[in-house]
């Protein structure tokens, strides 16, 4: 789960997804990204719902393993992001992601991605081929 969610280095999420983070939990959110993020989605819900933020504020439109070293200065935009650093049992894993580049993230990434590809795979007449990935042939 730690190295998969190391997609998160790209992409972003909506004002709506991390209001909480960013107003509840703001003791442990990096102060400068928190002031930041309050201009763009203010406390009240329904204001500025979906405005996005980067779910990688440091190179949030590369695949690299910033995420894991903006987790370690308390920069997980979700909520779910900072538990993989925050005095528990995911953070030597964590700490490792951000310190070695390739050969650590990389390589479980990749792994995961193919292992979680094989999950409930139907083949055979039990499965289709769709022509249009959203609606069924």
């Amino acid at each position: 789960m730690v190295a998969l969610s190391g997609a998160h280095t790209i992409g972003q999420a909506r004002c709506v997804n991390f209001r909480d983070r960013l107003y509840s939990e703001n003791a442990t959110l990096d102060s400068k990204l928190a002031t930041s993020l309050q201009t763009k989605c203010p406390s009240t819900d329904g204001n500025g719902d979906d405005t996005t933020s980067p779910l990688d504020p440091s190179t949030s439109y590369v695949f690299d393993n910033f995420y894991y070293k903006n987790l370690l200065c308390n920069k997980g935009l979700l909520h779910s992001d900072q538990q993989l650093f925050n005095g528990g049992s995911a953070d030597a894993q964590t700490t490792g992601y951000a310190s070695r580049r390739g050969a650590g993230f990389f390589d479980d990434f990749r792994a995961a991605m193919v292992k979680m590809g094989g999950i409930g795979v139907v083949t055979g007449t039990s499965g289709q081929v769709r022509v249009n990935c959203r609606i069924a042939n």
